[in-house]
């Protein structure tokens, strides 16, 4: 399978604008998967909720996601990608999944980060895995990983991947998710941003997007400043094998009998 992400600069506010230069970035590129960042056509540094629902789109039927499902159609690829999502009276940081044939699902971020808890709602949806090109894919965003339940639990739900839109403004977490890896024994794409937005203060973004196997090795990290699009080809039996021994097992030797 062959996996890439998008890690794109986007300006606050300008949706077609930023839809337009992703279109330009994946140009003459080919993946099965490609992840792209969390709230990667708006921007990210909403005021308030008032203004994060401006932005705000249907999922599906919005600008962004009819958007993404003809770029999908156009490079015959699955795309995973961040968005903020109105449902109603409520806005969520929600992730897309779209395949060649259109739209497949979504996912709403569980865990809000700082003053995304002034411009969101808290997801409400369930964790779980999408079959994209012969694979289980899991989703969860940015600061989700920051809660080891979020992977473990799309792991034991099957994924073999997951799929991890951000907008990373914290240090450590690029080597986090090296140990998320290690742990489930699944591959992690993590799609983050470069650039930075003042709007309320400075903040910058830290790049680095990666892929991580089963190992935790890094097949391929991006720049910590500079718009890129990597592609990695990774086996997917390295994830089904949950054999770190013969004799080790790493979800059969978990005591649940001891952990509450």
């Amino acid at each position: 399978m062959r996996v890439g992400f998008i890690q794109n600069k986007p300006a606050f506010g300008s949706i077609q604008k930023n839809l337009d230069r992703v279109e330009e970035l994946l140009d003459g590129h080919s993946a099965d998967l490609f992840v792209l960042p969390e709230l990667f056509a708006s921007g990210y540094q909403f005021k308030d909720k008032e203004e994060s629902r401006s932005f705000a789109e249907q999922v599906p039927g919005g600008l962004t996601t009819n958007a993404l499902t003809a770029l999908a159609k156009k490079t015959n690829a699955f795309i995973i990608a961040g968005l903020a999502e109105a449902d109603e009276n409520h806005v969520y940081n929600s992730a897309v999944i779209i395949g060649p044939n259109g739209y497949i699902g979504k996912y709403r971020k569980l865990h809000l980060f700082d003053t995304e808890k002034l411009c969101f709602d808290s997801g409400n949806l369930p964790l779980q895995v999408f079959d994209i090109a012969n694979a289980k894919v899991g989703v969860m965003i940015c600061f989700d990983w920051r809660f080891p339940e979020t992977a473990r639990t799309l792991a034991l739900l099957g994924a073999d991947l997951i799929a991890h839109p951000s907008n990373l403004v914290l240090a450590h977490c690029p080597q986090a998710m090296i140990t998320r890896c290690l742990e489930n024994r699944v591959f992690a794409v993590t799609a983050d941003r470069v650039g930075s937005e003042e709007r309320m203060g400075a903040l910058k973004f830290i790049g680095q997007s990666q892929v991580v196997d089963p190992d935790g090795n890094i097949l391929v990290r991006a720049s910590k400043t500079e718009e890129e699009v990597q592609i990695v080809e990774i086996d997917l039996e390295k994830a089904r094998d949950k054999y770190l021994t013969p004799h080790n097992h790493i979800f059969k030797d978990r005591r649940e009998d001891l952990y509450h």
